[in-house]
């Protein structure tokens, strides 16, 4: 009987410490989206996230800090005889930022495209459904040829002040990513 009771114990233990990981588990990005569409002669794809930021995220943003978004793309082909060709690798990001004094978020991709948004709701629409990335033209896939393609995206930690960056490295609250989508594609 003591032996019964130590196992449900150490039972008990070990589910109350998987809990909390499940629940963490919730919080991200996840990727709704990832399609490779062939039109005018150039490969673009097209992506959905969906997610909340963390109360911390959050409240750096509204304290000035900035955050970095970066997707990035792999495609490579897989070949039978020989290591899987690697045909492109790729990354974009996306800054988000808040301006305290006329209280607008503002968001720019690659620092080209800059737009400023009245609430973070419009601001992260921007981030979670992005517009279709230009990957590149036809010639740069064969023809008939399978590729595999992987998608993340989440918050470029490296690109936050070099301050933030220790403690972001440290918490817990500052690892905001999705797993990597992966989708096979038929080159046209």
């Amino acid at each position: 009987m003591p032996r019964l009771l130590l196992l449900l114990a150490t039972l008990a233990a070990a589910l109350a410490l998987a809990l909390p990981a499940v629940a963490r588990s919730d919080e991200g990005i996840e990727i709704r989206r990832a399609e490779l569409e062939y039109s005018d002669n150039t490969y673009r794809l097209a992506l959905a996230f969906s997610f909340d930021l963390t109360h911390t995220l959050e409240d750096a943003l509204s304290r000035g800090v900035p955050l970095y978004f970066t997707t990035e793309v792999q495609l490579t082909r897989p070949r039978r005889w020989w290591f899987d060709e690697n045909a492109l690798t790729a990354a974009r990001t996306t800054r988000v930022s808040y301006n305290v004094l006329t209280q607008k978020y503002h968001v720019s991709q690659d620092g080209n495209l800059q737009q400023s948004f009245a609430t973070l709701d419009e601001a992260l629409s921007l981030v979670r459904r992005p517009p279709r990335w230009d990957l590149g033209p036809r010639s740069m896939l064969k023809s008939g040829e399978v590729y595999e393609i992987a998608v993340r995206t989440g918050l470029d930690v490296a690109r936050l002040p070099k301050p933030i960056q220790v403690h972001a490295l440290n918490s817990s609250d500052w690892r905001f990513t999705s797993d990597w989508k992966q989708f096979t594609f038929r080159a046209e």
